[in-house]
């Protein structure tokens, strides 16, 4: 196991009727002047957002707001919400949505303090400060909620970048899983991809004996594949709904990713998908993971194998661990297929004729030098064999 540091200090209310307590929250995390994100939608029609208010003003909390998010959130939407921000002397940013509206959030809040452009930290620099963030949680799926990332697609050259810093761990984050209920199952279906790929790359690392967050890993995986089919089948099962949603925080504040090594690469040519696309994100990783997967599987078969045996249940052939470790990448494509994911450009609207575009955006774009690095480094011509997999 590697050396880490790990600081987690998200405040989590959970639970029915969780939202009425967002006032209290951010009165007592600090916050006087708030901005409320969120994208539209559901959130209004719901009366949500109007809960939300509601609570803000009987704590004595005053309040602006900026709607518009969007599915792979733009970089426009983030330069106007800091400048609002500052006009109206803002002092704390909530986030009222899924893991789109929580990364839109978490970059204004770093831009408001930041001279340059908030670009920067999706280019690299880390995040050192920021206006404190809460987040009211809307979708089981990026795990935005504990952590401290986020994804922003720039409009300029649609590059979808990402960038990290304990500063933009939100202060609390409200989790109640009634809000997910009424979730096309669509949108339950790449939640839950989400979150599998989440523990995917984290399980795929080159750092020996991590046997303590391997463990973890497996468990949150068994989880996903034992509530997946249930909430899918029952989208009101309350207790389906709350397992899956603690699952996707676990499974992304990195609680089982210390003290090794990550992958990501899936993520990354994931992310040229839904920023030309515009797919959802846990639908073109459907597609995307068992493409990586079977492309790199042989530079740790015994690690696919252990997979495959622990979580999936198959038989292990020590003879040829090469059968067990395929055996299992395809009981994770029976199963996002089963859930009603995509697992092929055709499903997903993407274009063979596309792929020079997509692996130029990857490999060379917004400063990149020719590769992508994580379990195995992938250089441009690995990365257009993957994408080509994907055409079934």
């Amino acid at each position: 196991m590697d050396n880490f540091s790990f600081y987690s200090p998200t405040f989590f209310e959970f639970g029915k009727d969780a939202e009425n307590k967002a006032g209290e929250l951010v009165k007592r995390f600090g916050g006087s002047k708030v901005l409320i994100h969120y994208g539209g939608g559901s959130v209004v029609r719901s009366g949500l957002l109007d809960r939300v208010k509601k609570s803000l003003e009987e704590a004595g909390v005053k309040y602006t707001e900026l709607g518009g998010v969007k599915p792979n959130p733009r970089s426009g939407l983030v330069y106007e919400g800091i400048e609002l921000c500052k006009k109206e002397n803002v002092d704390f940013v909530l986030a009222v949505g899924g893991g789109s509206t929580i990364d839109s959030s978490k970059a204004i809040a770093a831009g408001v303090l930041y001279d340059g452009d908030f670009w920067d930290f999706y280019s690299g620099k880390r995040i050192e400060k920021a206006l404190p963030v809460g987040t009211i949680l809307t979708i089981a799926a990026a795990g935005s909620e504990g952590s401290p990332d986020s994804v922003i697609t720039k409009e300029e050259g649609m590059f979808k970048r990402g960038a990290s810093g304990d500063a933009i761990r939100p202060k609390f984050s409200i989790l109640n899983p009634s809000l997910t209920q009424t979730l096309p199952a669509y949108q339950t279906a790449a939640g839950i991809t989400d979150i599998m790929a989440h523990l995917h790359e984290r399980y795929l690392t080159n750092t020996k004996e991590v046997e303590v967050t391997d463990r973890l890993i497996e468990g949150l995986l068994l989880t996903m594949i034992h509530e997946g089919p249930r909430v899918i089948a029952d989208p009101d099962n309350y207790e389906a709904r709350a397992n899956i949603m603690w699952a996707g925080m676990m499974a992304h504040n990195n609680a089982v990713g210390v003290g090794r090594s990550q992958d990501w690469n899936s993520h990354n040519i994931e992310h040229e998908l839904s920023a030309l696309y515009d797919c959802a994100h846990g639908a073109g990783l459907a597609v995307t993971m068992p493409a990586v997967f079977k492309y790199v599987y042989k530079h740790d078969v015994m690690r696919f194998a252990k997979l495959a045996v622990r979580v999936w249940g198959c038989q292990m052939d020590f003879d040829h661990p090469e059968v067990t470790a395929l055996a299992g990448i395809a009981c994770l494509e029976n199963f996002l297929k089963s859930i009603g994911m995509p697992l092929s450009f055709e499903e997903l609207g993407a274009k063979e004729e596309d792929i020079p575009k997509l692996v130029e955006a990857l490999c060379y774009g917004d400063g990149r030098t020719g590769s992508i690095s994580g379990f195995v480094t992938l250089d441009a011509e690995d990365c257009a064999k993957i994408y080509r997999m994907m055409i079934k």
